[in-house]
């Protein structure tokens, strides 16, 4: 698999991540499902833009565990939907739903929950993000524990199913000096246990078929 070298560890890092690598997709009307503070609109200019979220400053607010996208077959050139299904408990309408409502790419991340448990675990102390059991019911959280390799077997089998085609799919990795990441890789020669491990999310770019033709909506 390939890997690409990002620190994303905030919104804002992610969006303009977005923004810059997927350039050559993001044209058209395009759907930011899971929007937040809709950064896409500013850092894309000209594109038709519609965000929607729970939370945040979406154009509208959608709430992805009790409505469906309301919007009608095939209305996009672009839908993006970054690490928004792991926080739903009906992730598999929710990705036919993603599919149903575009025309042209799908482009969809995943994190990988084995990365930031792996230290804690190792200490035998501490926790991470978005899982343990908090004094109060959280906001919001994952519903979902999976490590790369499942995302990777999960995003294959829904594209088939669906008929897509996944263009592009790739790991992201924090930057790590060269000798660090040589030592790991001396301890973990298998690629995949690797990235199970130090991964910290999958990306892919799935292209929709044309109208009528899908196995699966």
């Amino acid at each position: 698999m390939r890997v690409e070298y990002m620190a994303m560890t905030l919104r804002e890092q992610r969006a303009q991540f977005i923004a810059r690598r997927f350039a050559a997709y993001l044209k058209g009307k395009v759907l930011d499902v899971g929007c937040d503070k809709a950064r896409l609109k500013q850092l894309v200019p000209g594109i038709d833009y519609f965000g929607v979220d729970v939370g945040g400053t979406p154009d509208l607010v959608v709430n992805l565990e009790k409505e469906k996208l309301p919007f009608a077959d095939g209305s996009f050139d672009c839908v993006v939907c970054s690490d928004v299904l792991e926080h739903l408990d009906n992730l598999h309408a929710n990705f036919s739903e993603l599919t149903r409502v575009s025309r042209g790419h799908l482009i969809l991340s995943l994190p990988n929950n084995w990365a930031n448990a792996r230290q804690a675990i190792a200490r035998g102390r501490g926790s991470f993000a978005h899982y343990g059991l908090p004094h109060d019911p959280p906001v919001d959280r994952h519903k979902w524990f999976f490590c790369l390799s499942e995302a990777e077997e999960f995003l294959k089998v829904q594209a088939a199913r669906h008929g897509l085609r996944i263009t592009e799919m790739f790991a992201i990795e924090k930057p790590r000096p060269k000798v660090v990441r040589g030592l790991r890789r001396i301890r973990h020669p298998v690629q995949m246990a690797y990235l199970n491990r130090y991964s910290h999310s999958l990306w892919a770019v799935c292209a929709i078929p044309p109208a009528g033709s899908q196995t699966s909506r």
